[in-house]
């Protein structure tokens, strides 16, 4: 984890000064302002020669004998040291993506190999597929091999098969978490271009998931190359491991998995059962709140609950291997969690029918398909579980702590809704009012309230939190209302995971951080055009298409990035004081998950020979 700064911070988002860019006063015009693009594309050049590549896979390998592997890197860590190694080496800085990538693999090899082959997944692009006449479908898990012999899909695809490997052949780490999380896999043997392998190390290597990645040689996705002695490399290699364990949190995110896909039934029983009619319209309620609570979502919430606890009493679940069986948490901490991701799912339910939300987890929203009334129905009775889910187990909990938490929920309630309800506020004249203050309010009334009773419900299981009652509730102010902006940012992005249609709040008119930073930044004729955007009676698309070009142009999302990157730093800053080492390093993991963002368009890579002909420099590497 990068240092943070010693300097005392004021921690409420009140502090965060977002007026860093000047405003664009009278007489200019939007066009005038240039838009500033965050480019990562010129540090994603592969090596155009093989020597060179398997050169600094080499170098990689050396380097990392001197590193502590006692818990995965973070991005930033990881570019650190890839920087280092690029100096050493007396390489360019364009091949740091690709060093990153090697770093990796070389962290993680040994225990990648020590994985037995039924238990890996081959993870293989569409793009390596024969461009033109291709005979495969795509179903639910990727491309369909029909192994008709045209590309190198079918021969990896056979081995790995002949082997035991998983195989898919797919792209984005989602997916493959999902199916980490599952338990089904521990391993991941992947080839992917740069951008797909940068998003990933965000969502797979923190986890703690041992992999190995296979770069393709552009990202082009048309006929591309690949090193192909790379993948049979690892391939076929089984090598028992001698060295201690990497610890990750996938046993934690496994067991908080299990308990919805396979001890539901046992944390939360059903209560309305017959098959009289009058019975199964009582029941009606119950069935649509239980099969809300496990649809779709990332379960968060509950995952930071059982991870905060394991944290406190002992770690054991973090310095499990991700090959062992998830351990079970006793029923009292699993309903608690589960109380949590109720009264989450409760407040997504209301959310959605106030905002009129016509989808969610890529399915129509409650209120579409059942109508309002019973979708409100639904969201209250999921409130009433979460209380319940707690209270049932008070006398294991011990009264005290039961109502400690009953308590921390109620408050998370009240603010959450006293947050909705001044959105619901801004609305009309009154939203030209808005202020990035104002919006950050808003957002850490919304958002920072459930990641605050989620941390607290699992630190106060494990025992009194005197020494926490500060830092909780700023922590989860910073990552909440940074959780929210990245979303706001995301609500821009096509193909984002959830989101059907893009710039939805925008089309709304909706009280947002962008719309706060557009107003503020915006003088003269350029505010009178945009408040006309926000109040006229357009289209939604229209709306859409025309603030997209305000925030654009105006420098809104990247003023917005830059308030995420202070959230993390100030989070992380708060971490940094934080014993013991298990709470400290999960308190990490969050920023870097909740903070991760994975929705910026990927630039293009290409093939360069820069540096070519340069050898790599052997160098011996002293401790980091």
């Amino acid at each position: 984890m990068l240092e943070a700064t010693n300097a005392t911070l004021d921690h409420s988002p009140e502090s965060i000064n977002v007026s860093e860019k000047p405003a664009v006063g009278a007489g200019s015009t939007v066009d005038d302002q240039p838009r500033r693009k965050r480019s990562t594309s010129h540090l994603k050049l592969v090596p155009e020669s093989l020597e060179l590549r398997e050169g600094l896979r080499e170098e990689a390998e050396r380097y990392v004998k001197h590193l502590d592997k006692s818990r995965p890197f973070n991005k930033a860590a990881l570019e650190e040291h890839a920087r280092k190694l690029l100096a050493l080496n007396n390489q360019p800085e364009g091949f740091l993506g690709f060093t990153m990538v090697v770093l990796g693999n070389a962290f993680w090899k040994q225990q990648f190999l020590a994985i037995p082959f039924e238990r890996r997944l081959l993870l293989l692009p569409h793009c390596l597929k024969h461009a033109e006449g291709c005979p495969a479908d795509y179903d639910e898990f990727g491309l369909d091999c029909e192994k008709c012999g045209a590309c190198s899909i079918a021969d990896y695809k056979v081995r790995a098969e002949q082997l035991g490997y998983k195989v898919l052949v797919a792209e984005g780490s989602p997916i493959v978490l999902k199916i980490i999380v599952s338990g089904h896999v521990d391993g991941i043997l992947g080839v992917a271009c740069l951008n797909v392998l940068e998003k990933a190390i965000d969502k797979v290597l923190l986890a703690g998931v041992p992999s190995y990645a296979v770069p393709l040689h552009s990202g082009d996705c048309k006929n591309t190359k690949l090193d192909e002695s790379w993948v049979w490399h690892c391939l076929d290699k089984y090598e028992p491991l001698e060295e201690s364990r990497t610890s990750g949190y996938v046993p934690m995110m496994r067991a908080s998995n299990k308990m919805f896909e396979e001890e539901f039934d046992e944390v939360l029983p059903v209560s309305r059962q017959g098959t009289e009619t009058g019975d199964r319209l009582l029941a009606e309620t119950e069935t649509f709140a239980r099969k809300w609570l496990v649809k779709g979502g990332k379960r968060l919430r509950p995952f930071i609950t059982l991870a905060a606890y394991d944290a406190l009493t002992g770690g054991t679940r973090l310095q499990a291997a991700s090959s062992d069986e998830p351990s079970t948490f006793s029923l009292e901490v699993r309903r608690t969690a589960l109380a949590i991701e109720a009264f989450h799912k409760a407040s997504l339910v209301h959310d959605d029918i106030q905002d009129d939300d016509p989808y969610r987890y890529g399915e129509e929203t409650l209120h579409r398909r059942y109508g309002v009334g019973t979708a409100i129905n639904v969201g209250d009775y999921l409130i009433g579980l979460g209380y319940r889910l707690v209270s049932q187990s008070r006398r294991q909990l011990g009264a005290e702590a039961a109502s400690d938490i009953l308590d921390r929920l109620a408050n998370a309630h009240l603010k959450l809704c006293e947050g909705q309800g001044a959105e619901l506020r801004w609305t009309g004249a009154d939203v030209l009012k808005l202020t990035a203050l104002d919006a950050m309010k808003l957002y850490a009334l919304k958002t920072s309230p459930a990641f605050d009773a989620a941390l607290y419900a699992g630190l106060r299981m494990a025992g009194p939190v005197d020494a926490y009652e500060a830092m909780i509730p700023q922590f989860c102010r910073h990552i909440g209302v940074g959780f929210q902006v990245l979303n706001d940012l995301q609500d821009w992005e096509e193909g984002v995971p959830n989101k059907i249609v893009s710039g939805r709040d925008a089309e709304l008119a909706k009280p947002t951080l962008l719309m706060a930073l557009a107003l503020d930044a915006a003088k003269g004729p350029v505010r009178e055009e945009l408040e006309k955007v926000i109040l006229d009676p357009l289209t939604s698309t229209e709306r859409s298409h025309r603030l997209r070009h305000f925030y654009q142009k105006l420098g809104v999302f990247d003023r917005a990035q830059a308030l995420v990157d202070k959230c993390r730093s100030r989070a992380e800053a708060l971490a940094d004081e934080i014993q013991p080492e298990p709470l400290r390093q999960l308190l990490y993991f969050l920023i870097d998950t909740v903070l991760a963002d994975n929705a910026a368009p990927a630039p293009q890579i290409k093939l360069v020979p820069l540096m070519a002909t340069l050898p790599v420099v052997s160098k011996t590497v002293g401790a980091t």
